[in-house]
This record gives structure tokens, sequence and C-alpha cells, in this order.
């Protein structure tokens, strides 16, 4: 039986979160910053936080962002180019934020490039609402070609929201979970904020991300921070402190 009920606990001992693997921060890519500007705001915001390594993951999305390896890669390069023409000290890699459709199938099973990070951990989103159905038919497939498929904010979909045995189900099949840490604020909604809390209780999550698009998502995981659930979850195996 699950153990959710809450408790006061002791603020974390463990080492604090220097590495961001989930941000909108190449500009003009995607929804998250449109400028040069923007991004050293937010990246100079994560350093006076304490990060040390920021990856970023621009959607790749058929009806909206089809950004390939080679534009994001470039879209990097110019990034850390400007960085460093501003003397910011700040590790920045990139991957990216794949939308499962049958687009990002095809590309899997046609062994298109596709942008992973530590141990080919592949990281990618499906719609909110209704579970997707070829979401098992993808994970077998990512896993037989040596992908780690890595689903970002499981906490916002309803159909995990309403339905936390799928969850399970899903890490069963060799899914590893990425939430939000602006979700241990409420900003989601409630319901997304309930499920990350219940994922971190049960030892579900495998890494933490910000999932910043700008200035107000970086300030919310600054509040996110003294939050009872992020110090219980970095108290985790997480994964983000061995890339």
């Amino acid at each position: 039986m699950f153990s959710w009920f809450k408790k006061k606990t002791k603020p974390s001992e463990a080492p604090p979160l220097l590495t961001d693997i989930h941000s909108h921060l190449l500009p003009g890519l995607d929804d998250g910053v449109q400028t040069y500007e923007q991004a050293e705001e937010v990246i100079l915001f994560f350093q006076k936080l304490g990060y040390k390594k920021l990856i970023t993951s621009p959607h790749v999305m058929s009806d909206a962002y089809r950004n390939t390896p080679e534009i994001i890669l470039d879209a990097l390069e110019k990034l850390r180019a400007y960085l460093a023409s501003r003397n910011i000290d700040m590790a920045l890699d990139t991957v990216a934020e794949y939308y499962l459709d049958e687009y990002m199938l095809r590309m899997v099973e046609e062994n298109q490039k596709l942008l992973t990070f530590g141990k080919n951990y592949l990281l990618f989103e499906t719609n909110f609402i209704n579970e997707p159905l070829n979401l098992n038919e993808f994970i077998f497939k990512a896993n037989t070609k040596g992908y780690k498929p890595v689903l970002a904010h499981p906490e916002r979909y309803l159909y995990l929201q309403n339905n936390i045995e799928k969850a399970e189900d899903l890490l069963n099949r060799g899914v590893l979970f990425q939430i939000n840490i602006s979700s241990l604020t409420g900003h989601y909604s409630k319901n997304a904020q309930r499920t990350a809390q219940k994922l971190i209780d049960n030892g579900w999550v495998h890494m933490l991300g910000s999932d910043c698009h700008g200035m107000p998502h970086a300030q919310l995981v600054a509040a996110a921070q003294s939050t009872r659930h992020f110090q219980k979850a970095l108290s985790l195996p997480l994964l983000n402190r061995s890339l």
C-alpha cells in the first residue's frame, strides 16, 4: 500500500542540485526565451541559485517546432559564444524535448539522429489529457534501440493524475520520471502538485528539471526550493548528479 500521508521532515542534508536537465533557453527555437538577453538573465539567475550546468531542451514537435539536431546544436554554439563574450561561466549543453507523435515514432523506427543526454537518456512528452495509443509501442521501440526514455513532467498529465497505477506501469516498462520543480509550488495546478508529491513520496522520481521558459519559471524554481517535498526529493538518488 502506498504511503502518501504528510508528515514534517527536517531539511535535506543531501547536496544541492547543480545540474538542470530541462529548459528552453536557446533563443527563438520554441516558446522559451526569444533573445540572448533573456537567456542571459535566466542563466545568471540560475547561477545565483548555485547551478553549475544547464542542459537545455528545445521542443521538437511535428506541427509546431520542427527543430533538427543540426539547428539545435548550431543554436547551442551561438549561445555559448554569447556567454563567453559576456564572461559568464556556466556549462551549457543541449538535448531536445520530443513530443510523442507519429513523427517521433518514425524517427525512432528509422534510426534518425536524436539528441540524448547522459547514458542515452531520451527526453519526451505526451499530450496532457489522454494516454497516447502508441505510448507502450514507443517505449518498447525506444528501449530496443538502446534509448532510456525519460518522461518529462509526468505529474502534469491528467491520465496519470487520475491513475497512479499507470505511473507504476510505466516505471516497470523502463520509463524514468523527471518532475518539474515548479510543480511543487502549485503553479500548474493543485492536482499536478499533489501528483508530484506522491511521486516523490514513493521514490518514483529520477530527475528534477526546471522546464524554464523565462524568468517567471526561474523564480518559481527559487520559490520551490523551500518546500518540504523539494528537500525530500534531494534525498533521492537523482540522476542530475551524474550528468
